[in-house]
Order: C-alpha cells, then structure tokens, then sequence
C-alpha cells in the first residue's frame, strides 16, 4: 500500500501515513478560550484532519470548528459526544476536567485522548504534591513550607522575611497565587485565599529574575521542548497590579539563553517527567514549566499539566510541524515526532473586560474584527466571546481577545499586533501597550 510523507523535508520516525487515511481524522477539542482557539487553529493546517469539533467553543472558534454546547467539566457529555460522532482523538486545554478525571474516563472507554491522568494532572492540581516531588528528586525550585491551618501559616509568615509567596494548594483560576509584599498584606491574602475553600496553602521564597515559560510535549520519559515564552501577569502596564490569567506573551524570549534553556530541558522538564514515571503517574500530554532565571539559576516558580494561556496563543503559530500527528503519538505512547519551529518572532496583546481580573460586566458588543485581521501576520484568538442572536459578537469572560502578529523581530511583530489592537472597538475592553517592554527596551 502506498505511504507519502506529511510535509516537505519534514520526516521523523512514523511521520508516513496511509494514503486513504489523509483527511479523515475527527479531532473534538475540549475548552473554549484563547488557547483552545490557537489548538483549532493548529489543527486547521493538519493533514490528517477532516473535521473538528469545540466543546464548548466560543465565536471565534467557530470560523474553523463545530461548536458544541457541553461544557469542558462535563465529563459523561463529553464522552457520549465522542462516541456518538466517532471522534479520533480528544485533545483537552483546561486544567479543570484534567484534575476531574476526563482523561481517565476516555481511555476507560477505549477513546483516544491527549492530555494526563487526573494522578498525573496532580503536577497542578496540588501545588503541595508538585513541590514534594521537586525536593525528592532534586528540581530546583523555591524553599517552602505547607501549612493545613490558615491560622499556623500567619505565625508562620508573621516571622518574615518579606516579600513572601503564598499559593492555595488546589487549583484557583489562576488566581491561588499572591505576593505579599509585608505582614498586612499576607494577612489579607491567606483570608482571599481561603475563600477558594479549606485546603493546604503553601508559604514560599520569593526568588527574583525573569520568568519565562517551557512547555514540552512529554509521554512517559520521553520529552519534546517547544519554544519558549515570555508572559505578564500584572493586570497594568509596568508590570503592577493584580495577577491576572496573563495580558500578554511573546516568543522567542531574548533575555533567556541557549543554554538556560538546554538546563531547564535536562534538569527540569526531563527530571520531572522521569520522577512522575518513577511515582507512577506518568504524564502524557504537555508539561508546562513556569521558571525563572534567578541569580543562582533556573528555579522552578510551578508545573502546569497542560498548555499555557496566553503563551500558547504565541507559541503553536511557531510550530511548523503537523500537530495532529504529535497529538497522536503522545495519546498512543509511540516515537514524538521532533517539532519544527520558525525562526519568526510573535507578540500577542489581550485585551480584557474593564474590572478584570475583579468584577466585570458581560455583552459588549466588538467592532473592527475583520478590519485588525486585514493584515496577514496577524491572528485574533478569542478568549471569551459569544456571538449573538443578531449576528454581533460580544464580550462573554474577563480576558476577551488576544491579538497577535508575526514579525521578523519582536519589535516588528510588537507594531503589527498593536496596530490591530487599535483597529478593534469596544466600550468595555482594555489592554496593556507595553508587552515586552523590559525585552525591547
């Protein structure tokens, strides 16, 4: 039977397919923000796809995939769709229904399904669980101290020194982490945090150097690095201001060395996905590492068990290679194909509903879509958007858009998204100009 290879000069181990198997694959994709927009839009391009399903999706996924309305914690919904349309593979973006088990559920059923087990998603679901496996198997990463009474972790903040970190062990949107700056403010942050429920907080050092993000394709031992990634939490230009689920990202990150990077593969992502198989719980999917580059090193600041957003939005329009074809091995266990990156540089800038990362109102509507897409480098990933009755899109979640263009430097790609942001009318929505600013100054 004959076999033609995927892309041009692009052919690692099982990157040869059947000739009758081209365009079949149905790929449902689970989540329905920015980083789940930047997926479809990977799968878009593959060879092997015929059809692509989001669940729940938003109006902008809409453009490249079939919208389905289950929600991405529904966990029997979801499984009875896949079997239903017959779908290939499942690829999952949110942290949520990877920590509930979804995984599980689809291998149980014998369903292809990208990302880890709700023991290995555990790397994020229990920040506790993910710093005792940093100690027992030597990954650099911050001094700390795990505390099951609020009460004995003020005492023990009381103390000093300042600024402190302070985490809730279980997940929080992306908003279980504060920087205490002094003794009032931990005090506030330990009673913010114990809204998210009675579960462990974790007390840190806080290291200082800039951060940057490593996410690799991991099954089992065996771990492929993307490129890496730059974004900023602070809700505010200058980097103050709350945290946020992140304001912007870019890709390559210039500050970072080649050789940075080559520790944080060997020592870090590598140490970590050889620990996880030695407890266990082997991770397969994408392992997100959160570090930074600190006076004595790269350190470890958190794991993540599944793709970063917003840097996602910035790192897969890299990614040269057919992501279908990564997704399956990784969901098999068979060879990861080595991915092929562009050399390009992408900056993307999210603009997010006024109040946010506090209250905000919902329904506003957006202008100027097509207009910011006129130029080809750029992308526009929805976040939270919905389209409505009459056709409009509107605001629908706290980061709404992430704008985004391709350029052959930061600073080319910084204009050319920024030039789009401004295209883009809506009363209720605003973004940060400086991205990139420590970098590019």
């Amino acid at each position: 039977m004959g076999v033609i290879h995927l892309v041009p000069g692009f052919q690692p181990a099982g990157a040869t397919i059947e000739l009758e198997k081209l365009r079949e694959g149905k790929v449902l994709v689970v989540g329905g923000g920015g980083r789940e927009h930047a997926i479809v839009d990977a799968l878009s391009k593959s060879l092997y796809v015929s059809k692509i399903y989001c669940a729940p999706g938003n109006a902008g996924i809409a453009a490249k995939a079939e919208c389905v309305p289950i929600g991405d914690h529904d966990i029997p919904a979801l499984l009875a769709f896949a079997r239903e349309q017959h779908v290939d593979l499942t690829v999952v973006g949110p942290e949520v229904p990877l920590a509930a088990g979804l995984a599980d559920a689809f291998t149980a059923a014998g369903l292809r399904v990208f990302g880890p087990t709700q023991a290995a998603a555990r790397i994020e679901s229990s920040k506790d669980f993910a710093k005792g496996l940093m100690k027992k198997y030597g990954i650099p990463t911050a001094s700390y101290v795990t505390f099951s009474d609020y009460g004995a972790a003020l005492e023990h903040v009381r103390k000093g020194p300042f600024p402190v970190v302070l985490k809730y062990d279980a997940l929080a949107a992306g908003k279980g982490v504060v920087i205490a700056e002094d003794f009032a403010q931990a005090e506030q942050a330990l009673q913010d945090l114990h809204r998210f429920g009675d579960g462990k907080v974790v007390v840190e050092e806080f290291l200082t150097g800039p951060e940057f993000s490593l996410m690799c394709f991991v099954s089992g031992t065996e771990v492929r690095p993307m490129v890496i990634a730059q974004d900023h939490k602070r809700a505010y230009e200058g980097d103050r201001g709350p945290n946020t689920g992140g304001m912007g990202a870019y890709s390559p990150v210039p500050i970072i060395s080649d050789e940075d990077i080559r520790y944080a593969e060997k020592e870090i992502m590598e140490k970590m996905a050889a620990a996880m198989v030695q407890e266990g719980c082997p991770f397969q999917g994408v392992l997100y590492g959160g570090l930074m580059k600190t006076p004595d090193g790269v350190k470890v600041i958190e794991f993540n068990c599944r793709f970063g957003d917003p840097e996602t939005e910035v790192v897969l329009p890299r990614l040269k290679s057919d992501i279908y074809e990564i997704f399956r091995a990784v969901a098999d266990g068979t060879p990861i194909p080595e991915p092929e990156w562009s050399d390009e540089a992408v900056m993307g800038f999210v603009m997010a509903s006024k109040g946010y990362p506090g209250s905000y109102s919902k329904g506003f509507e957006i202008n100027g879509l097509e207009e910011a897409l006129s130029d080809p480098d750029v992308k526009v990933y929805h976040m939270g958007t919905v389209r409505g009755e009459d056709g409009v899109v509107k605001t629908a979640g706290g980061r709404v858009l992430m704008v985004l263009s391709g350029g052959k430097d930061l600073l080319q790609a910084r204009d050319k998204a920024l030039s789009a942001v401004r295209k883009i009318q809506c009363d209720n929505l605003f973004y940060r100009n400086d991205i990139g600013w420590r970098v590019l100054s």
